[in-house]
């Protein structure tokens, strides 16, 4: 028997002797801290899609864009 055919049942069990053993209160606690890094770590897959798009945008529009510095020291 391998843990791919843990089953129903088995999963049950595993779960009540979780719980007897942490409690219900730390139980939730923890899958609260579990929700809160699933949310943390969409934001931040969201945000890097959202930067890595700006680059390339800004890039695109970068060279048409005149950024030398102007030399005042030219005779």
């Amino acid at each position: 028997m391998g843990i791919g055919q843990i089953g129903i049942p088995g999963l049950i069990l595993i779960a009540v002797v979780v719980l007897v053993l942490f409690g219900r209160g730390k139980v939730a606690s923890l899958m609260g801290e579990v929700g809160k890094g699933i949310t943390a770590f969409k934001k931040g897959v969201n945000e890097g899609k959202q930067e890595l798009e700006d680059k390339t945008s800004d890039s695109d529009t970068a060279a048409a864009r005149d950024v030398s510095p102007e030399d005042k020291d030219k005779v």
